[in-house]
């Protein structure tokens, strides 16, 4: 199982789905970027790992449709609509089917799995929550729903905090609950861990629920060389006064994690790590490198699972750890 939202986390997804056997994978992805938009319920991260997984994205952006037109979004520009968040003519049509069914009362879970198999995906798509949470960022401005400080101001201004909006009310689904109780390995994409993950922990006490699952809990830096691969991490990590390392990310997670994943740029930095650490390649250009840094998370999570499972003393119940 892998938790995932934005580009760096759809590429791992990729990659897992690629090195795992099909219909393996199960991704829970972050939901507090989802917004409404021209009257449409836009899912930005659900979409993003759908498209990845679909081997449809936009190679040059690594979301949205490969190969899309803007010939609505210009039209909307002329009669003097919205044009700051750029919805392609292939990415509209998605976005159109979504909020029909959502309208009819379907869940977004159900509604998220309907599009994955349309799209011949075999892993399994899973939003955060059938609730909606929505990511606030506080920010030198004033506070911004999260795509209008993300797209709308380009992540510009001072980043102070980050709140979920309605986490406390929203819940786990019975699919994601399900997963959960199946899982043999959780990967922590790298995403951003603030906006990507962060929002995933926060509903129906998922941080918790994970913290006690015996399987074990993998993270992937996303930050390599002192700077963030893709988004605004590296700049928060700056205005909320933290060290731009792979070890503040590991810190962030704290005793939720068995292990973590670095990059051998950051090799260096290991041993200030407080859980075992496995240092490779973690740059992701295509399948290839996205399958054997998938590989190498697999691998390192099977040598942790080996070394969980103590055996139990004869004649007592093996214990939860």
């Amino acid at each position: 199982m892998a938790l995932a939202g934005g580009v760096g986390g759809a590429k791992l997804a990729a990659g897992l789905q690629a090195a795992l056997p099909p219909g393996a994978l199960t991704v829970i992805v972050n939901t507090g970027d989802d917004f409404e938009h021209w009257g449409l319920h836009i899912c930005p991260d659900l979409d993003t790992v759908m498209y990845n997984l679909a081997s449809v994205e936009n190679p040059a952006t690594g979301w949205g449709r490969r190969g899309d037109t803007f010939t609505t979004l210009a039209a909307m520009e002329l009669l003097g609509g919205e044009d700051w968040f750029r919805l392609g003519d292939l990415d509209l049509a998605v976005h159109l089917r979504r909020t029909e069914w959502l309208r009819q009362g379907i869940h977004l879970t159900e509604v998220t799995d309907r599009l994955r198999r349309a799209f011949g995906v075999l892993s399994t798509i899973l939003p955060m929550s059938d609730q909606p949470v929505r990511t606030l960022v506080h920010t030198d401005e004033g506070d911004l729903p999260f795509q209008h400080y993300f797209v709308r101001r380009r992540c510009e201004p001072c980043v102070i905090d980050v709140t979920f909006v309605g986490a406390d009310s929203a819940t786990l689904t019975d699919a994601i609950q399900h997963a959960l109780d199946r899982a043999d390995l959780i990967v922590l994409c790298p995403s951003n861990p603030y906006l990507s993950i962060d929002p995933i922990l926060s509903v129906g006490g998922m941080r918790r629920r994970l913290r006690h699952l015996r399987a074990p809990k993998v993270a992937v830096a996303p930050i390599v060389g002192g700077r963030a691969l893709k988004g605004p991490a590296a700049k928060m990590m700056v205005e909320m006064g933290h060290e731009v390392s792979p070890r503040t990310v590991a810190d962030h997670y704290g005793d939720l994690l068995s292990g973590f994943v670095l990059d051998q740029a950051d090799a260096e930095m290991a041993e200030a790590i407080d859980v075992p650490v496995m240092v490779t390649d973690t740059i992701m250009s295509d399948l290839k490198s996205k399958t054997r840094l998938a590989q190498t998370v697999l691998d390192f999570g099977l040598q942790l699972a080996a070394g969980h499972r103590q055996p139990a003393p004869k004649g007592s119940p093996e214990t939860q750890s």
